[in-house]
């Protein structure tokens, strides 16, 4: 099942979107999609009601998607957790994962514009596979046990301003938790959909040129582990958010570090997510 929130910033409404790319307002099931809505058994409710028939259809002719999990309670996020990626910036395979958060406030809509942050030189891009959390989870029992409690997965697109990131701070939070930077959706896909999160492929291009074309194959630390280990440290919540890293090809690691400037335009993909769309504009 694909599900999303439509409509104007702040005023989203929960939608389902079906195989022939109709969209059924889901209104009537559940008010939003959030942790009560996922933690509440909400996906299988609304399951129901598309199998009953009960679901009216939208027009979806200019209608605004918005991201597909009203604002997460927090957002994890793993850095360094590609090989390719690690090696294109000179750092060694971590031990273990590199874990860091993002500001919530982040989260925007997949086709919504990104601000380039005042005095800003270094911003890139990063596509990422985004966990969405269905259950309360602490001290997981192993990697099997991580499969019980995610509802879903997105596209993810991270953000980072890299002068911020690594040369004003020896945290990672100022690069990373700008306005805007952090598009997600189109959709939430359920687990069951999606099937082996270890086996998609991640696209990205910036101005029609293609920068990142990965594989979670190739992830250090699989999404089942990085699930079970956040859980050891942190209390996940129903609606959290973990982004699990990017492949390689960021301008960062670049020939010249094609670094974003507004006006660019960047495109990404994972299979069976779904794409996002965003114009850079000026903060």
């Amino acid at each position: 099942m694909k599900l999303l929130r439509v409509g104007a910033p702040g005023e989203e409404r929960p939608a389902v979107r079906t195989d022939d790319g109709r969209l059924l307002d889901l209104s009537c099931v559940a008010s939003d999609i959030d942790g009560a809505f996922l933690a509440g058994d909400g996906v299988d409710r609304a399951r129901a009601a598309v199998a009953a028939g009960r679901l009216p259809e939208l027009d979806a002719d200019g209608l605004r998607i918005g991201p597909p999990v009203a604002r997460p309670g927090k957002i994890v996020c793993v850095g360094l957790n590609y090989r390719d990626h690690a090696e294109e910036t000179g750092a060694p395979i971590p031990p273990r994962p590199v874990v860091f958060m993002k500001d919530p406030g982040t989260v925007v809509g997949p086709y919504d514009e990104v601000l380039v942050p005042r005095g800003s030189v270094k911003t890139d891009w990063e596509v990422e596979l985004a966990v969405v959390i269905g259950r309360r989870a602490r001290y997981l029992d192993g990697p099997a046990a991580a499969q019980d409690v995610i509802a879903g997965y997105a596209i993810s697109h991270d953000v980072s301003e890299r002068e911020f990131q690594l040369e004003y701070s020896p945290q990672w939070d100022l690069g990373k938790s700008c306005e805007t930077f952090n598009p997600l959706g189109p959709w939430l896909v359920t687990a069951d959909e999606v099937g082996d999160p270890q086996d998609l492929g991640l696209h990205l291009s910036v101005n029609g040129v293609q920068r990142q074309d990965g594989h979670t194959s190739d992830m250090i630390f699989p999404v089942d582990h990085l699930v079970s280990y956040l859980s050891r440290y942190m209390v996940l919540e129903p609606g959290d958010v973990i982004n699990t890293g990017t492949p390689a090809g960021v301008a960062l690691g670049l020939p010249g570090t094609p670094y974003l400037r507004p006006g660019d335009t960047v495109e990404l993909s994972i299979d069976g997510l779904g794409g996002q769309r965003q114009t850079f504009g000026q903060a």
